[in-house]
This record gives C-alpha cells, sequence and structure tokens, in this order.
C-alpha cells in the first residue's frame, strides 16, 4: 500500500495515531524502567542489609566451616566462597545448587576488601541477585567471600504483569487516539470538502456565482475566503468581458450595415452618377476607418487586460510633449498650450502614449475651430482641460465606462472606447482618472499614474534632462 495514495484524511488519522503511539510506548518504556529500577532497588536494599547482619554475627572457625547450611529465612540464601572459587558452604545444598563463583567473589576471596552486586542463574531458569562482600579471615591465613542472594522470580513477576497493563493501555491509548484522529480531520476537512465540492461544481456548471462559506479566521476559513475572492474575480471578469462583446457586436453591426447597404447600392446601380458614386465612396472608406478604429481600439483594451508590458523609466514630460506634438498635426486647428514639468517614473511608454493620445483626442474633438486645449504635467499625472461645451452631471459618472458616449456626442466620430483605455492604462500603473466640469466652461480629464503597487513611482528628474521650454507655457 502507498502511503501517498490514501486520503488526506486517513494519511492525517495514521499520522496522529502514529504520533501517540510513539508517544505512549516511549512513556510505557520510561514507566517499566522506573518500577524494574525500583524493586531491584527494594532487593539490593534487603540483600545489604542481611549481608550487613549476617557479617556482624559470622565467626568463621572449624566448626562453622563444617556445619549446616547457614539459616537466614526470608527466602535469602549465602555461601562462603575461598581463594580457589571452591564453595565452602552454602545453604543453596538443599536446593540442589550452588552460586556460581565470579571475578569479583574471588578477588574479594583472595584478600581484596570490596562489595558488588550481580545477577547469577541456578539450574537454567532460576535468576537470582547477589550481594557480596568480604573478606573474612578463618584465623587460620585462609580468606572467603560471603555472598548473599534473593531469588527475582518475584520481581520478574510483577515486572510481566506491569509489561502486560502497559501494553494494554498502550494499545487503548492508540485506538482512543486513532479514533479521535479520524474525528478530528473529519470536522477539520469539512471546509475542505465544502470547497472541493464547490470547485468541482463550477467547473461542471460554469457557473462563477458559487460562494463558499466562510466563518472565523483559520487558515481554512481564510482559504475559502481567497476562493471566493477569486470566484468575484473570474465572474466580475466574465461579465465585462461578455458585456464587451455584446457591446462590440452592437457597435459594429450599424457600419457593418451600413457599410453593406452602399456596397450594395454600388453593386446594383453601375451607371450611377459619377457624383453621387464618389460620396458612396466615400462614405465606404469612413465607414472602414470607423471600424478600423473600433477595432484597434478592442485589440488594445484585450492587449491590456492579458498581455501587461514590461515597465521601464519614463520622463512624462518628454513622453507627453511627443504626444502633444503629433496632436498638433491631426488637429491643426486647435491650439495646444503646454505646462510640462520635469517628471520621471516608472510604467510602460507605449500604453502611456496610448493613453495621453486618447484624452488629447478627446479634447481635440469637443474643442471648436481655434480653441485651446490646456496640458500639464507634474506630480505623475497628465491634466487635459478642452474649451468646449463640457460634460453633462448625469454623464461625469459613465465617462469611462466602455461604449458609454452621452447623447450629445453619438453625431460625433468615435467609439466610445477611448477613454475607457485611459482608465485601464491609469489603474495598470496603480494609478486612476478623473473628470470634472472646468471652471469657465469646458472639460478637464486627470489622468494619475502614480499609484502604490511599485509602478508610477515618481521621482524628481534632473535639471539637466529638463527639455528647453518644457516647464514653460509654449504653443
Amino acid at each position: 500500500m502507498n502511503f501517498r495514495n490514501l486520503s488526506f484524511r486517513t494519511r492525517l488519522t495514521l499520522v496522529a495515531a502514529a504520533a501517540v503511539a510513539l508517544a505512549v510506548v516511549a512513556a510505557s518504556f520510561v514507566v517499566f524502567l522506573v518500577v524494574r529500577n525500583q524493586l531491584r532497588g527494594q532487593v539490593d536494599d534487603a540483600l545489604r542489609t542481611r549481608a550487613k547482619t549476617f557479617e556482624h554475627g559470622l565467626t568463621i572457625d572449624h566448626g562453622f566451616l563444617e556445619g549446616g547450611p547457614v539459616p537466614l529465612g526470608g527466602g535469602d540464601y549465602v555461601q562462603l566462597v575461598d581463594a580457589k572459587g571452591h564453595t565452602i558452604r552454602t545453604q543453596f545444598e538443599a536446593s540442589g545448587g550452588s552460586l556460581p563463583p565470579n571475578k569479583a567473589a574471588l578477588e574479594i576471596a583472595k584478600g581484596h576488601p570490596g562489595s558488588g552486586f550481580s545477577d547469577a542463574t541456578i539450574g537454567g531458569n532460576h535468576v537470582f541477585r547477589v550481594f557480596t562482600i568480604g573478606p573474612f579471615n578463618d584465623g587460620q591465613g585462609n580468606t572467603y567471600a560471603l555472598q548473599v542472594a534473593r531469588s527475582l522470580s518475584e520481581v520478574n513477576h510483577t515486572l510481566g504483569r506491569v509489561t502486560i497493563f502497559l501494553i494494554l493501555i498502550a494499545a487503548g491509548g492508540i485506538a482512543i487516539a486513532g479514533g479521535l484522529g479520524l474525528a478530528v480531520s473529519q470536522a477539520a476537512l469539512t471546509p475542505v470538502r465544502r470547497l472541493t465540492r464547490a470547485t468541482e461544481k463550477v467547473a461542471e456548471t460554469r457557473d462563477l456565482s458559487e460562494r463558499i462559506e466562510a466563518h472565523g479566521e483559520d487558515e481554512l476559513s481564510r482559504l475559502a475566503a481567497s476562493f471566493n475572492t477569486m470566484l468575484a474575480a473570474l465572474e466580475e471578469s466574465d461579465r465585462a468581458k461578455r458585456q464587451l462583446v455584446s457591446d462590440a457586436s452592437h457597435e459594429l453591426r450599424t457600419p457593418l450595415t451600413s457599410l453593406r447597404t452602399n456596397i450594395e447600392v454600388l453593386a446594383r446601380d453601375l451607371k450611377m452618377p459619377d457624383d453621387e458614386r464618389e460620396k458612396l465612396l466615400n462614405d465606404v472608406v469612413s465607414q472602414l476607418s470607423e471600424m478600423t478604429a473600433l477595432v484597434t481600439e478592442l485589440v488594445e483594451l484585450a492587449r491590456g487586460e492579458t498581455q501587461p508590458e514590461e515597465s521601464e523609466d519614463v520622463r512624462l514630460d518628454l513622453l507627453v510633449d511627443e504626444v502633444v506634438a503629433r496632436a498638433r498635426r491631426d488637429f491643426p486647428q486647435v491650439d495646444f498650450v503646454t505646462d510640462l514639468q520635469p517628471t520621471e517614473l516608472h510604467g510602460v511608454p507605449n500604453t502611456i502614449a496610448r493613453a495621453v493620445s486618447n484624452l488629447l483626442d478627446n479634447a481635440a474633438k469637443w474643442s471648436p475651430p481655434g480653441g485651446k486645449v490646456e496640458i500639464s504635467v507634474s506630480d505623475g499625472q497628465v491634466i487635459v482641460r478642452d474649451h468646449g461645451p463640457g460634460i453633462e452631471d448625469d454623464d461625469l459618472p459613465y465617462v469611462f465606462d466602455r461604449f458609454y458616449r452621452a447623447p450629445a456626442a453619438r453625431k460625433l466620430p468615435g467609439s466610445g472606447l477611448g477613454l475607457a483605455i485611459v482608465k485601464q492604462v491609469a489603474e495598470a500603473h496603480g494609478g486612476g482618472v478623473g473628470a470634472e466640469r472646468a471652471e469657465g466652461g469646458g472639460a478637464q480629464m486627470t489622468l494619475r499614474l502614480a499609484g502604490s503597487n511599485g509602478a508610477g513611482v515618481i521621482r524628481p528628474a534632473g535639471a539637466r534632462d529638463t527639455p528647453q521650454g518644457a516647464s514653460a507655457e509654449t504653443r
């Protein structure tokens, strides 16, 4: 079974159970060691006490060495070992065995003072705890080591019961941990399941209005809220695209119908007078130009939404000066007046130039012959003012909407996308746009490019880069 192929809930439950199992096993092992050391410590203390008691009353002489078993009582056993490792006297003889002398006992029997504990096995399965102390002298130059022992069968039996108890406790703890882990994972993953169902529903139905209930401030709630935000953005983008397609089809339908009609008339009436034919051809060219401009602006809008260009350092005053020069050639009947303060920012020069050009085109379109259009640049913003009829109060909130054209503008050429492109460029640079009625008549449009998203950050331009006359009013 591959762990990665298991469900996240199962993996979470297994991980929780494994963590608890490790903790329980470690705790059980520590408890076992503590109990074992405590029980063996009690045996060691008892043997040490027995040995001291027996040592104080021990007189080794010829009668003692040839006497019977030493009566200690309490389940303790005693024996004497000489320097050659021979057992001289032992109580173990009554049970058919004696303690095998170890190296420490031989060293003590040879006359080296000392004491110590060890384990010994008699008969293959009888384990004893042994305390060795000495040496003792028999008065004839012989030394012996005294060994006192006690069986560990009771201790081992107790440890066996403790082990079984700890195993049962560990198994119960692991089972409880697994159950709690499963319950907790089910509760914790409920928002994830809702999120999964919502994404699957959106994928199946293409319904971007679907939302997930998000309560609280935990990570899963924030994930659900982020998903809702993403759905809202996608829904708005889809709505905008549908609206764009609808508006574009509506705007294209009229010139296409008119174009088709004119072409059909030209095709049917081959004997049409030259003046009428020329008029129809001029209409066809005008309609084609209008459609070309509309398609171009649609492409600009789509490109701005899907293909952001790389930004660079831009001298805004110099860029606007170039755009104004082109506008003077396109609209010779309009007087363009500039007041350009040296300003440097970070942005996309092509899109900024297109936005400024659209503002100038709009101002020139509304200006009477010989009218004046004022352009100023300072602090990361471009202000364009015309002296035309101005903007009605009812139209002010909508002048930057796509395809919006005020009633008074419907007789003028244009698609209603120029100012929408201006707004798109401003927002792409972290700025914004504004429209208002100017004092003394006319309209004033503002393009703000300095924003907080890293684009449009203003820096002062050096005096050496200031073009001659750029900061003064020019014509």
